[in-house]
């Protein structure tokens, strides 16, 4: 019998307990771990220098000190944290609300976009102005519209609190960019998924129900992921209607202080909830890119 090789020839040695790397795969492995480890510890020193270089050139700048104490004040710092921290709360709020309003809204319009039967024509052409209109207006101007033309209305039914008007406007807004996200998901799949289960019996809505969709949302997990990142900074935008949410308080800190360290509370706020979402939506991508072969 011949004895075992690795791909390239050199023999393997074999016994009881398994396989037993060679002297040259040995050898391969320990070259990978230093390299490795040289490539790391090149990066963590490049880090520390320009981290440094930054506070540095900071520090010692001509405007310094008054930056240093109009916006890094420790004592209002203190001082504005509990407030600024219970307005961020119903940030989180609006933003649970509106994510699964903004999924939703966001399919369906999808789904209306590609109807293909004359007798939805009416559904396409208005899924189609409601994109280009709601993607073509600001955000903030939306929450305006929204925030004092609704209640202006004087319609019985209407909401009056300020919150859930600047979930309506978010959902409106961000429905669009999501309506488009899951159209391109739905795009994307296969033509020949579409035959296939056509040819199998299925109707235009079962196709889309349990062949289409399902695949065209997996996809698209790692972009809606980065949308509702987006979101969650823009809740920050309902403070223009007047909601006591984070901006807001650190707003009537900022006015009757005359110092900006409130801001930088909310600040560190938004960014500890934000990375988080935005490393989780960079491994989603990585592995959905790994399960392609790509």
């Amino acid at each position: 019998m011949t004895a075992p090789t690795e791909e390239n020839g050199d023999p393997v040695t074999v016994t009881r307990a398994g396989w037993v790397k060679s002297g040259r795969q040995v050898e391969r492995e320990r070259l990978r771990r230093n390299r490795s480890i040289r490539s790391s510890s090149i990066a963590t020193a490049s880090t520390i220098l320009l981290i440094v270089l930054l506070v540095w050139g900071f520090t010692n700048s001509p405007g310094w000190p008054r930056v240093q104490e109009t916006f890094f004040d420790p004592e209002q710092f203190a001082k504005a944290l509990p407030d600024v921290l219970s307005g961020f709360l119903l940030n989180v709020k609006i933003f649970l609300i509106a994510e699964p309003l903004i999924l939703i809204l966001g399919l369906l319009v999808a789904l209306a976009r590609n109807l293909t039967a004359p007798v939805f024509f009416p559904l396409r052409a208005l899924a189609v102005a409601y994109t280009d209109i709601f993607r073509g207006v600001p955000t903030i101007l939306v929450i305006y519209l929204v925030g004092f033309g609704l209640p202006a209305l004087g319609l019985q039914g209407v909401p009056t609190d300020l919150a859930t008007l600047g979930v309506i406007a978010l959902t409106l807004s961000y429905g669009a960019y999501v309506a488009e996200v899951f159209r391109a998901g739905i795009d994307s799949v296969h033509p020949s998924q579409w035959a296939a289960a056509r040819s199998l019996g299925l109707n235009h809505g079962k196709t889309m129900r349990y062949v289409v969709v399902p695949q065209a949302a997996r996809r698209v997990v790692p972009p809606l992921l980065n949308d509702f990142v987006s979101l969650q900074k823009d809740t920050a935008l309902v403070a223009t209607i007047g909601p006591l949410e984070a901006l807001r308080q650190a707003q009537i800190h900022a006015a009757s202080t005359f110092n900006y360290t409130p801001y930088l509370v909310a600040a560190l706020l938004f960014i500890l909830l934000t990375i988080p979402m935005a490393r989780f939506t960079d491994y989603l991508a990585a592995r959905s890119q790994r399960r392609r072969g790509q």
